[in-house]
């Protein structure tokens, strides 16, 4: 029987950026100044080293650095979720057990990616991940960019390990987070990973958001779980409608760079994104300071108390 507390891993949890110093090595102090933002703007946890924290582009090193970092100064205000995926079941062992000696609540991870793993290849690797670390697990589905499709009967065999407590659905497939919740039963999270569908997914059963988007915007992230709380569905649909608009532009640009100069307007400098990711152009940055704009008025507009 899973024995974890899952009552703490609820409501909006940020895909926290990659944070690197002028050089591009990963800064610690960034870490903390972005970790001290999201929770002083009121998020319910923070998820280290997925994609938006550029996690796969960097040394074991790296991202204990930045996970350590997080966890001191998060310092058990919030739940911290660690992204141990790695290319090998041996390097993501490595990091679940520093994740797990530096007191992270939950480690997750993406399937094998690259090899084409079978179904047994892919559970082999999780649950050696799992039995080697023995703490609350979350499965990463993005088969958007690991071509590896979770499927029920895989999640199934995933549920015979009582460290699962669930998953973090990234595919647009609400129908089929509906269907992993049912097959993980009331006791089993559901994250839903699109944030252009976050209050769709909340409806459909998910428990909590994990998304990248979320630490431009937290405070629109934090009143629309507000508004699903109190049962508003009406008022949340207005927010998931401002958000869209602005996620709509932020997919025509480079993101991941977008949402680095979207932060740095907002007062949290995390360096740049690491290559091979693409950078903003000059005719970018000027979207980017209209979209920072628009996300400042929606903020007004729904009359959030911003710090």
């Amino acid at each position: 029987m899973n024995k974890t507390n899952l009552s703490k891993f609820k409501g909006v949890i940020p895909a926290m950026n990659s944070c690197y110093d002028s050089e591009g090595n990963v800064s610690a102090a960034a870490a903390k100044k972005l970790t001290r933002y999201l929770i002083d703007r009121g998020v319910g946890g923070l998820y280290v080293g997925g994609s938006t924290g550029e996690g796969l582009l960097q040394q074991p090193e790296e991202r204990k650095a930045m996970l350590a970092a997080v966890i001191e100064e998060a310092a058990g205000q919030v739940p911290v979720i660690a992204h141990i995926g790695a290319m090998s079941t041996r390097e993501s062992v490595e990091l679940a057990l520093h994740a797990k000696a530096e007191g992270a609540d939950a480690i997750s991870a993406v399937p094998p990616f690259y090899y084409h793993c079978s179904n047994e290849a892919a559970a082999e690797h999780w649950l050696e991940i799992v039995d080697r670390a023995q703490m609350p697990f979350i499965i990463y589905h993005i088969p958007s960019t690991t071509g590896f499709h979770l499927s029920v009967e895989l999640l199934q065999t995933m549920l015979e390990s009582e460290h699962v407590i669930g998953v973090k659905c990234s595919s647009l497939s609400t129908f089929e987070l509906q269907q992993f919740k049912a097959a993980g039963g009331e006791n089993f999270l559901m994250f839903n990973g699109p944030d252009e569908q976050y209050l769709a997914g909340r409806v459909m059963g998910a428990d909590a958001g994990i998304g990248g988007t979320y630490s431009v915007m937290p405070e629109l992230y934090v009143y629309l779980e507000k508004c699903i709380q109190e049962g508003n569905i009406a008022e949340a649909g207005k927010v998931q409608h401002a958000i869209n608009d602005v996620v709509a532009k932020l997919l025509k640009l480079p993101i991941y760079d977008a949402l680095k100069e979207l932060l740095r307007r907002r007062g949290v400098e995390c360096g740049n994104v690491r290559k091979p990711l693409q950078r903003l152009s000059s005719a970018q940055h000027e979207q980017v300071i209209s979209i920072h704009q628009q996300i400042e008025t929606a903020i007004s507009q729904f009359q959030i108390y911003k710090r």
